[in-house]
């Protein structure tokens, strides 16, 4: 059953995910900060999208999807086009590597994620696991 991106099924099911993760668990042990996650609209997809994670020394105590920004205020705000969101989730681009570059925007202690790389990169796997589709 594929969830749709920007639910709270899709949220639900990205936060069992992460959790069933040992890897994840592993290279995220000393990780400390929630952050959103934000899908920008480009000229392929024109809704926006904000997930919530709330991750805490390898595990995720709650995701959920916001609809203003105002409702909570995370550590960090990882932000980027539709486009380049996808890539992320078809694992066809790393995300450490989109952030140095810029094809990602990061607000945050930019510092512990580059101290815990393969943090973001399984957070990123374990999300890519989740059967999901864009709504239409």
């Amino acid at each position: 059953m594929a969830f749709v991106i920007g639910t709270q099924e899709w949220a639900d099911a990205a936060m069992r995910e992460l959790n069933a993760s040992q890897t994840y668990k592993e290279v995220a042990k000393n990780w400390e900060g929630d952050m959103y996650v934000i899908i920008e609209p480009d000229a392929s997809f024109k809704q926006r999208i904000i997930g919530y994670f709330d991750l805490w020394h390898g595990e995720c105590r709650s995701a959920c999807v916001i609809k203003d920004e105002s409702e909570k205020s995370p550590q960090y705000r990882i932000s980027g086009p539709f486009t380049v969101m996808n890539q992320l989730l078809q694992r066809k681009l790393d995300p450490v590597k989109a952030m140095v570059t810029g094809k990602l925007k990061v607000k945050g202690n930019m510092g512990q994620i580059m101290r815990m790389p393969r943090a973001a990169l399984e957070f990123t796997n374990c999300l890519s696991k989740v059967d999901a589709v864009f709504p239409e």
